[in-house]
């Protein structure tokens, strides 16, 4: 029952009241007032509900995690004592059902160290809302005496800081002030060392509309901007979300903040009454905006999400104004905080009030991301291929970095320097570099998804048995089965600590039992790989075995046997060799390079790209000569196009010129696969054209070099085919 627009974040108020009285504050200061009738602090009767309805609707949905956020008001109001029960009620019900991520937000005036046991004990996340510096902070976060917290949350954050606590800091929280001086603000939060900083947007409708001196459109993005800029010149040395999250968005990732990006809302909140509400930003709006009418005692989760007012915030584009609808950042803005979209006369079917802002931030970062410079990458097959080694290389560079000091990683690294600088093998370690599983196992190192050097000193055996050179290494092998990339697999007795050695050009293993294996002890021990050789030019490799070759949308094969094996390579053979009149290769034309390594999918998935390195198809075991060499043209083409936007900047994010590009390739793609279909390779021209003529009116400004050379290839091609 796991679905995308599930439930995962609760948002349980602990305590209704304040110590602090900020002046921005969305709960006391704004249209719904609703807090005044409400109970000062949770009882255990509506806590107990609250957990036990949540804990159910984790476990029907089958939830592998969930977070609760304590909050308020000021949830330490609640006191330690109390503190201790609500996370001992809120583990009790949820730890048996799923994962519980606990986490606070407080403003940390009354944080001690019986709180912090508290949280120490249940694993509690905390986030401390700041500021800034004195004077930032203090023109808003006063207590009700009008006096400063800033002294006080200080002290609450290096008690945060301490190695005892260290692990609990979550973060800080910023409302952005555009009075303040934006790198003032930052330094000053940044020096607290925080693991992540969030900058918030003051909450305003259109109705109630932020502050904003005159002749001044976007203010808020220009002080966001100020800020990204000197945190890119200090090296992003912390995260901040806001930053990240627009980072990730505008190359295709997702948002990692309700206040950006279309992800479906999927928090709900319950209050001290045990009244359901949505989202607290909504008291900006009107008096009643959040609220629901269904409390935990009466309703469940399950029918709280189907309030209209929750599916509303689920809908994702379809759930924006039409403004937005036609933007090309929607991706990265998602419209704004839906509360920010207010307004008395079209409610919220509006753009964000902070919608100049937002276009223009996001604009903003996606100028500076963007490499406008010329890659010679977009001028021929072994110019790309080039570019994916030097990308490599330096990938390398990075994990070595990465892992300096571990015997493994760093006896791994001198093999590969030894062997980079050898007379004579560099070019070997190239062909390892471009071996298109080699790239997807060097992304699985540099995002963690892989912890031993494993796969990368198998690697370096291969290069040495290429090259004929020495090499001696040793590590741990998590599987009886230890392939060589580009050669074939060695099977052992089993997992273990193995040293493998190479001599002019053969390869020993021996185990932790002191047996010694190597390919020539024949098909018991060792398979290589199937190598089929084309008159047409160099050999296809069909890789069935690489443990890292399932990075395709569709099942791979196990190991054929050798039946199946040799009628799939007769078959991938015969395609390459039709005569012309059957091979429609115009469409290869555009330096596109061809494949040189097959890996076997499952029956009748047809013809597929993965996630891995340029070189490498998915290929139906079953499929047939024809049908291959059909969609041959389409596959490498939009291989060559992955790879090129790997390599380099086609165009600045958040426009439509890189959709354009695609449209363009993938369209030109079909109209030489349908070369025996004049119908519907007419077609494929005619939306070839189409995207062509949009992308020739767009400004310049949205396509780099790069993508401007690539655009006038597509072109010459279009007309190629128009004779």
């Amino acid at each position: 029952m796991n679905s995308d627009a599930s439930l995962r974040q609760l948002i349980l108020k602990v305590h209704s009241r304040c110590d602090l009285a900020c002046d921005h504050c969305y709960v006391y200061e704004h249209a719904d007032q609703s807090w005044k009738g409400r109970p000062t602090f949770i009882s255990g009767e509506t806590l107990g509900m609250a957990a036990h309805r949540f804990a159910a609707y984790a476990e029907a949905h089958e939830l592998p995690t969930v977070s609760v956020i304590l909050l308020g008001g000021e949830p330490l109001l609640v006191g330690p004592t109390r503190m201790r029960s609500i996370c001992a009620e809120l583990t009790r019900a949820l730890s048996p059902v799923t994962a519980l991520d606990l986490r606070i937000h407080t403003n940390g005036v009354r944080l001690n160290t019986r709180h912090l046991d508290v949280f120490r004990e249940f694993d509690v996340k905390v986030s401390v809302s700041l500021d800034g510096d004195r004077a930032a902070n203090d023109r808003h976060r006063l207590d009700r005496g009008r006096r400063s917290s800033y002294d006080r949350v200080l002290r609450a954050i290096d008690l945060l800081r301490t190695p005892e606590y260290q692990h609990l800091y979550s973060g800080l929280l910023c409302t952005v002030d555009i009075a303040n001086d934006p790198v003032a603000v930052h330094d000053a939060l940044a020096a607290l060392e925080p693991p992540r900083i969030d900058y918030l947007l003051p909450h305003s409708t259109w109705d109630t509309p932020p502050p904003r001196p005159p002749n001044a459109p976007t203010a808020y993005a220009d002080w966001l901007l100020r800020i990204f800029d000197h945190w890119d010149r200090q090296g992003r040395t912390v995260p901040v979300r806001t930053f990240e999250s627009v980072l990730s968005t505008l190359r295709g990732g997702p948002s990692s903040t309700e206040s950006l990006g279309l992800a479906p809302s999927d928090l709900a909140v319950v209050e001290t009454d045990g009244s359901f509400e949505q989202a607290d930003s909504l008291k900006v709006a009107y008096e009643g905006a959040p609220a629901t009418g269904y409390d935990v005692f009466r309703h469940s989760f399950e029918e709280f999400a189907r309030h209209p007012g929750v599916r509303a915030r689920q809908l994702g584009i379809d759930g924006v104004s039409d403004t937005c609808r036609r933007c090309p950042v929607v991706a990265s803005c998602g419209g704004g905080l839906y509360a920010h979209r207010y307004s008395g006369e079209r409610g919220f079917d509006n753009p964000s009030v902070f919608c100049a802002d937002l276009r223009a931030f996001v604009d903003g970062v996606a100028e500076r991301i963007t490499e406008h410079a010329l890659s010679p990458a977009v001028f021929s097959a072994e110019e790309l291929r080039f570019a994916q080694v030097e990308s490599d290389r330096h990938t390398l560079s990075l994990i070595a970095a990465r892992h300096t000091g571990e015997p493994d990683w760093d006896e791994v690294w001198q093999a590969l320097l030894d062997l980079d600088g050898a007379q004579g093998t560099a070019p070997y370690l190239d062909v390892i570099l471009t071996h298109p599983y080699l790239h997807t196992a060097l992304k699985h190192f540099l995002h963690g998804r892989a912890t031993t050097p494993a796969y990368l000193a198998a690697a370096v055996v291969a290069v040495a048995v290429r090259a004929r050179a020495a090499v001696r290494l040793s590590w741990d092998q998590s599987a009886p089965e230890l392939h060589l990339p580009t050669l074939g697999t060695l099977t052992l007795p089993g997992p273990g600590r193995v040293e493998a050695s190479v001599t002019a050009g053969r390869a020993r293993v021996r185990t932790e039992g002191g047996e010694v294996y190597t390919p020539e002890d024949g098909p018991a021990a060792w398979r290589p790989l199937r190598r089929v050789d084309l008159a047409t030019g160099a050999p296809l490799v069909v890789d069935d075995a690489d443990p890292l070759r399932d990075c395709y949308p569709a099942p791979v094969t196990p190991p054929l046997d050798p039946t199946d094996l040799a009628r799939f390579s007769e078959r991938l053979r015969t395609a390459y060799e039709m005569p012309t009149e059957r091979a429609p290769h115009g469409g290869l034309r555009v330096d596109a390079p061809l494949p040189t390594t097959i890996t076997p999918l499952a029956p009748g998935t047809g013809v597929r790209l993965g996630a891995h390195g340029l070189g490498a198809l998915g290929v139906a075991v079953d499929i047939e000569s024809e049908e291959f060499i059909r969609e041959l043209p389409r596959a490498a083409r939009l291989a060559r196009l992955t790879a090129l936007r790997e390599a380099a900047d086609l165009n600045v994010p958040g426009n439509r010129a890189g959709q354009l590009l695609d449209e363009a390739s993938a369209e030109l793609g079909n109209a030489s696969s349908w070369a025996g279909a004049p119908d519907a390779r007419a077609r494929a021209l005619e939306r070839a054209g189409r995207a062509l003529a949009e992308l020739a009116a767009a400004p310049e400004h949205e396509l780099t070099r790069t993508g401007a050379v690539l655009a006038e290839q597509l072109r010459a091609e279009w007309k190629r085919h128009h004779g």
